[in-house]
């Protein structure tokens, strides 16, 4: 018989693997960090942004997907955070929204703008958006300024549950240090990432060169970033909830002592991190070696999944408050039982939208691009 708190558990996992296949897809927003330093030329250029361009649908949709998830799995996350830290949120939806308007329209006719304007659109989105959304994330570890209380839906006059303690509304994030920390290992790890695309996707020999150049000086950034976060959230403490009474303390090494509590997820995040690593220097002390987007994107995908699968499992607030009883967890902020039932029906059909989105990538990728098949490409950007 399926249990309350198994949906509750299994939806976590989704809302976690959706944000592992997002963090991945982040590729293309690093890849548009790297207009500038990567391209020397109008045509290597053009030839960077149509390459990444067959692929930012994925991005943006995955997030609205990730958003969707949250906000029907656990409505009390979603009207707190959006609620609140609104500032932060509206950062990020701004950036992919001049995305979607630099793609658009950068090769329209009567573009007065012209394409550099646009170009300079995708730089500030894969500079900023990957940036911001590491530190958001930071957040589930490090806690946030805000208060729950349940009661006040009864308030005709104000019934709202959650309200946010500071003016600066998720903005805040950016003051505490081991967010940033994060947030700068994601802007590299997407640069890393898009590095090893163009080298597998790209039949320029210049350009696979130069990324093959370039992927020291962002990989061995993310690697220190990633591993100053990962070890100064192992042994801090965490957020820890009484299963019992549903009361929030604070526990030392609380996510290393999930880790070692949770062998499987510690087996996952261990091999992500392989593959990661693996991946990139593949790629660095192999010259043939073409296919490190792959190893390295689904060990992303893992290491990433395996991370928010420690904030939510475990009897740990997947989004802690400094004012402790006010913290979301899977259990206290999730939907009915029903909603979560009916839900589930609907993810069965999930395999099938990885199944479209598997072909649809093939159908896009059945050979190596170059500037030639840019210029040919009657949709090209």
């Amino acid at each position: 018989m399926i249990t309350y708190s198994f949906l509750q558990h299994y939806w976590w996992f989704l809302i976690s693997l959706l944000g592992g296949i997002l963090a991945f897809l982040l590729f293309i927003q690093g890849g548009q960090s790297l207009l500038y330093s990567l391209s020397k030329t109008e045509d290597e250029k053009r030839l960077l942004v149509n390459a990444l361009g067959r692929k930012w649908e994925f991005t943006f949709t995955t997030l609205v997907t990730f958003g969707g998830a949250f906000f029907a799995s656990f409505p009390l996350f979603y009207s707190t955070s959006f609620g609140g830290a609104y500032w932060v949120w509206m950062a990020i939806l701004f950036c992919f929204i001049i995305q979607a308007v630099s793609y658009e329209f950068q090769s329209k006719p009567g573009n007065v703008f012209g394409a550099g304007t646009y170009r300079a659109f995708l730089f500030i989105n894969g500079l900023l958006a990957t940036f911001l959304i590491g530190v958001a994330i930071a957040t589930f570890f490090t806690g946030s300024d805000f208060i729950v209380a349940k009661g006040n839906i009864t308030n005709q006059l104000a019934p709202v549950i959650s309200s946010w303690g500071n003016e600066w509304h998720g903005l805040d994030a950016l003051f505490t240090v081991r967010n940033l920390t994060l947030g700068i290992a994601v802007f590299f790890l997407s640069r890393s990432l898009a590095l090893l695309f163009f080298v597998n996707r790209l039949n320029n020999e210049v350009l696979e060169a130069r990324s093959r150049k370039f992927l020291w000086y962002n990989a061995i950034p993310f690697v220190v970033f990633f591993l100053i976060f990962v070890i100064w959230t192992l042994f801090s403490e965490g957020f820890a909830v009484n299963q019992a009474t549903g009361v929030v303390t604070m526990e030392k090494y609380k996510y290393f002592t999930n880790l070692i509590e949770m062998p499987v997820v510690l087996v996952l995040f261990l091999l992500g991190v392989v593959a990661v690593l693996g991946g990139v220097i593949g790629t660095w002390i192999t010259p043939k070696f073409k296919s490190g987007i792959w190893f390295a994107g689904v060990g992303t995908v893992v290491t990433v999944c395996s991370l928010l699968l420690l904030v939510g499992y475990n009897n740990t607030s997947y989004y802690p408050s400094t004012n402790l009883q006010s913290s979301l967890t899977i259990f206290n902020s999730s939907s009915s039982f029903f909603t979560l039932k009916a839900m589930s029906l609907v993810s069965l059909f999930i395999p099938v939208v990885l199944v479209y989105i598997f072909i649809a990538w093939r159908s896009m990728e059945k050979k190596r691009i170059n500037i030639q098949d840019v210029n040919e490409d009657e949709h090209a950007y």
